[in-house]
């Protein structure tokens, strides 16, 4: 049974001055209603070139996009302007990195609300007033009849983020993407921004893909993982076993780069050594292989001459990496410690 979306073997490359950038290189990814598919990775792997890629918002003169997007069986991929701006809001909707930029600062809320909601509704402006009122109660913002008359500037960082998620929410869209939705926001805010995208979600059954460098956040909310890393998913599971069977030597990069509460007062983090590699120039083999540690427990040139396809481990659980299956685990449980996490879950 096919899933609400389904991207597969999406490439999208803009030409520059110094050459192609591969921001997408390969990249195969699904979601379904009701579930959440966490895409995580380091600035620069891909994460947000996927999402408006699916949104249809590359300018298309200057990027070449090839592979497949389906939403709900429509190939959108080639998708004309026109039909891409038809589901945009109504079909499909994201929520922005950053809400101030996003938000037009000479309209005021309520207005940029109703506008959204005739675009793709047969809403009178009285009727679409009420549905914007009624959107930013859902969204916990207090005396929204007064909010819906304020400028953005006006709004707190907190409330700027539940108005771009009320303007997203207002057509009842099937895929939501939130794109860094808790970044500069400060944790009380943050966790009430994941509890108020889980409660809509379990109200309106959304697909949702969620953007995001937090791992924390990505253990709360998501039924699914995409570990990007120089263009490419390097590592796809269900949340529990990627965080407790991670098979893929980046991953164990990024989990053991946060601190746990078992650590010693004084305990040093593990970061990843090395940069993220250009996307211009991209290794030959193993897009990982100049910052991985573990790559001499391979036998010849492989990591350097061979990309490691992105196979099954286990049911559900794919990684894209060399290593032999006993050297995973050996060399995961020494770096991550997982006896001692798999005892504590």
């Amino acid at each position: 049974m096919s899933s609400f979306l389904e991207v597969e073997d999406l490439q999208v490359q803009f030409t520059t001055e110094d050459g192609v950038v591969r921001a997408c290189d390969g990249v195969s990814l699904d979601v379904d209603k009701g579930r959440t598919l966490a895409i995580v990775g380091e600035s620069g792997s891909g994460k947000s070139v996927t999402s408006a890629a699916i949104m249809g918002l590359h300018n298309r003169r200057r990027t070449k996009i090839t592979g497949s997007i389906r939403l709900d069986g429509e190939e959108i991929a080639q998708a004309t302007p026109g039909r891409l701006r038809e589901l945009r809001g109504k079909r499909m909707a994201m929520i922005f990195q950053d809400p101030l930029s996003s938000l037009h600062p000479f309209y005021t809320v309520g207005k940029q609300l109703v506008e959204a909601a005739q675009v793709h509704q047969d809403l009178n402006r009285s009727d679409a007033k009420k549905r914007a009122i009624e959107m930013l109660t859902k969204v916990g913002i207090p005396n929204p009849v007064r909010r819906a008359d304020e400028f953005p500037h006006q709004l707190s960082g907190g409330m700027r983020q539940r108005v771009m998620i009320a303007m997203a929410l207002i057509n009842d869209p099937d895929l939501l993407i939130a794109d860094e939705p808790t970044t500069a926001l400060d944790v009380t805010v943050q966790a009430q921004i994941v509890d108020l995208l889980k409660e809509l979600q379990n109200e309106f059954g959304t697909a949702i893909i969620l953007i995001t460098h937090d791992l924390g956040v990505v253990a709360e909310t998501a039924d699914d993982v995409a570990v990007m890393y120089g263009g490419r998913v390097v590592e796809r599971a269900p949340v529990r076993p990627l965080f407790h069977d991670p098979q893929m030597p980046y991953t164990w990069g990024l989990l053991s780069s946060l601190p746990r509460l078992s650590d010693e007062r004084g305990d040093r983090l593990k970061p990843i050594p090395g940069s993220p590699p250009s996307l211009i120039n991209l290794p030959k083999g193993c897009v990982f292989r100049p910052r991985c540690q573990y790559h001499q427990y391979v036998e010849g040139t492989k990591c350097d001459d061979v990309r490691p396809e992105l196979d099954e481990v286990r049911t559900g659980h794919r990684a894209r990496c060399h290593l032999k299956l006993a050297d995973r685990e050996r060399l995961a449980a020494e770096r991550l410690d997982l006896d001692t996490a798999r005892e504590g879950a």
